[in-house]
């Protein structure tokens, strides 16, 4: 067993050192191993109970929160649907029920 990471790509475990690169001889490819941690631990968005959140998920808001420019707040317990993930503060783009298109922070909303 190598005492490197298996490839990204076809997760083989045959990977080996060029310079400062992994080298994958199934399927050639090449890749920086401190780039590769660096986006997976960056690219992982939890809810408020620590759950990873996915394009597509339902989740349900936690606390009312208001919004600005609408007379009333978003209720807490408002099931929303169909979430897409973003880069950025408001890391999660939806539809709400009554008030549109929106964008949540993740740590107000949890997997439903």
């Amino acid at each position: 067993m190598s005492e490197f990471a298996p490839c990204p790509k076809c997760n083989s475990e045959f990977t080996y050192p060029s310079d400062s690169l992994l080298v994958c001889p199934e399927c050639f490819y090449e890749w920086n191993p401190d780039e590769v941690e660096a986006e997976e631990a960056g690219s992982k968005i939890l809810d408020s109970n620590g759950n990873e959140l996915k394009d597509g998920d339902t989740v349900v808001v936690i606390k009312d929160l208001p919004v600005k420019g609408a007379p009333k707040a978003i209720k807490a317990g408002t099931k929303v649907k169909n979430i897409r993930l973003t880069d950025g503060d408001h890391n999660i783009d939806c539809k709400i029920d009554g008030f549109g298109a929106m964008a949540l922070k993740s740590e107000f909303v949890r997997k439903a």
